[in-house]
């Protein structure tokens, strides 16, 4: 046991499990702890607004496998974190969200910045500890750090702010980490004799992969069944695009060879997935999934077994363990779809150029709000760039090691069919909680984490206008702090994803989706990043590279502002709205 103030116990844990960064803003609630972060090793990295900071410390887990970590003054500086911890939630992130409370002698007093902090994350986050004695201070600290790796999502650490000062003798506990496992044997051996009798086997590569750093075990299991192999919804990068059994992603705009080939699976493979409805709902007008096909699930949470589709095996284990030893189960036997496999990679290809050949030739949406409509409105603007022929030119000039994050919106949505990765932990996007002002902030967690560990690689963000005004002014952050991003703009002036379903349902009455938009590129050069406008289609290739140059090269930050038309993709759920119908007259005749 060694004497020490509390907050020496709650640093000298947090150093224990290896936190060099924390984001968030400065508060007198933990300011006796913030003093000796420094000579700790660990840095604040001050935010503009507390939310950006939950999405940064979502980002630097995603990327880097270790904790993100967040904190901020007790009360209005905590529940400002509530919707990042959310996205962190669905996205499976270890982050641990700090939250300095009111002292114990304010308590039900009505003081000043008190609330109940608990309630507020209970829904979205995985374990609270919260410390009811100071002499509990490390303990409680190092099993919220443990339940974020061990429970794969945030955990949050409740801490009085009068438990941060006094005396205590301590021993600083150790981390302790999760040894998963591929699964039961019984499992294991009945999801082996499906695959050994299937015909036409695809495999869902999934989140889990990518936590496992499993991508090395998928592609020897698919390369030994000869299995195409289709990315969940917002994991792209869990796969390999060069890969010749890659197809593409699953779920909203994502691959027509992906939702061909799985449509003709009698086995399916869900490799650490939980198959969550957004990412298997019928797309382009196609219900691809398979009616009659066994499916195997596997994935390190067994509640996610068979949750949202029926299913054949459900394997609680670690997608990378999991897949090996069904590898080993398997290799050497002679396997019924042995005999297809020259076929099966002749229709892989087909269905993949068949695709791609689509995708070229797709220039503008045919949505219902006619281009001639468009430029009638927008005169000049509507001449702006078609953002499928935007998108396009972007994968042909993006780096092959980037990190990409992307919003919540309509172009953003149809990014997903341009987005091809050859890394995991490449590509972050709000996953089903689907919130805006996601992609800068956490872009910047993901780049920090980067270099922290001396990687350095290209980090993008994709964002539409409105989401984008709600997180813009991070870019001080990444300037102050010399964590250097690239920011694409897709500047559309409109909320495009909702104002497709005004289009659809609505009678082209838009209500609140137009945006009147100030340089979005002039407000980056006056928060010290560059700004670059781009209304040519040749400049939006060039731009991009000149932006990761002077990321890469020169530490700059840069915000790529592309003046896109206004077309619209497929609305997010054509089940989600119907027609309207009116009772009152003068609402029918409005109708």
């Amino acid at each position: 046991m060694t004497k020490m103030t509390t907050s020496e116990a709650f640093v000298e844990t947090m150093a224990a499990h290896g936190v060099t960064d924390i984001f968030g803003i400065m508060g007198s609630a933990f300011m006796d702890a913030m003093d000796i972060f420094a000579p700790a090793g660990i840095r604040l990295v001050s935010v503009v607004h507390e939310q950006g900071a939950g999405h940064m410390a979502d980002g630097y887990s995603r990327v880097s496998g270790r904790h993100g970590v967040v904190i901020g003054q007790n009360g209005p500086g905590i529940s400002n974190c509530v919707t990042a911890i959310a996205a962190a939630y669905w996205a499976h992130s270890p982050v641990v969200m700090i939250t300095p409370e009111t002292g114990t002698m304010g308590q039900g007093l009505g003081g000043f910045q008190e609330a109940n902090q608990l309630p507020m994350f209970q829904e979205f986050v995985k374990y609270q500890g919260h410390v009811n004695n100071p002499n509990r201070m490390a303990e409680y600290t190092s099993r919220c750090f443990d339940r974020a790796h061990s429970e794969l999502g945030p955990t949050q650490l409740n801490i009085p702010r009068d438990y941060f000062y006094g005396d205590v003798d301590i021993d600083i506990p150790q981390p302790m980490r999760l040894d998963r496992g591929p699964g039961g044997e019984d499992t294991l051996n009945e999801a082996a004799q499906m695959l050994t009798n299937a015909k036409f086997p695809v495999i869902i590569s999934g989140g889990g992969v990518v936590m496992a750093d499993a991508v090395a075990q998928c592609k020897a299991l698919a390369e030994r069944l000869g299995a195409p192999v289709v990315n969940s919804y917002l994991h792209n990068d869990s796969f390999p695009a060069s890969h010749p059994l890659w197809c593409g992603p699953l779920g909203y705009h994502g691959s027509k060879a992906a939702m061909s080939l799985i449509s003709k699976a009698d086995v399916v493979v869900a490799l650490g997935t939980r198959l969550g409805p957004f990412g298997t709902l019928p797309q382009y007008g196609i219900d691809y999934w398979p009616k009659d096909a066994k499916i195997i699930q596997i994935d390190a949470d067994h509640k996610m077994l068979g949750l949202v589709k029926k299913i054949s095996v459900g394997i609680c284990g670690d997608a990378g363990a999991s897949a090996q030893a069904l590898l080993a189960r398997i290799n050497d036997r002679k396997l019924t779809c042995d005999a297809s496999k020259d076929a099966r990679a002749t229709e892989i290809d087909a269905d993949k150029a068949s695709w791609e050949a689509e995708l070229n030739e797709w220039i503008h949406e045919k949505d219902g709000y006619s281009l001639d409509m468009i430029k009638e409105q927008e005169g000049e603007a509507g001449n702006w760039l078609h953002p499928r022929q935007v998108l396009r030119e972007l994968e042909n000039a993006m780096p092959t090691d980037a990190m990409v994050s992307t919003d919540i919106g309509n172009i953003n949505a149809v990014a997903n069919s341009y987005l091809r990765f050859e890394e995991p932990r490449s590509f972050l996007a709000p996953m089903s909680f689907g919130n805006c002002g996601y992609a800068l902030p956490t872009i910047i967690g993901a780049k920090c984490a980067t270099l922290s560990e001396n990687k350095n690689r290209p980090a993008i963000a994709y964002s539409g206008d409105g989401a984008w005004t709600m997180s813009m002014t991070e870019i001080i952050t990444a300037v102050r702090h010399n964590i250097p991003v690239t920011g694409v703009v897709f500047n559309n002036r409109q909320w495009g994803a909702e104002k497709k379903n005004q289009v659809d349902f609505y009678g082209r009455r838009f209500v609140a989706d137009d945006l009147k938009n100030h340089s979005f590129a002039g407000i980056g050069r006056a928060m010290g990043a560059e700004g670059i406008t781009v209304d040519q289609l040749e400049d939006v290739g060039p731009a991009l590279t000149k932006a990761v140059d002077l990321q890469m090269n020169h530490g700059k930050t840069t915000v790529i502002e592309i003046m896109c038309t206004r077309e619209l993709g497929d609305p997010f759920r054509r089940d989600a709205l119907s027609k309207p119908i009116r009772h009152l007259a003068k609402y029918r005749d409005y109708v």
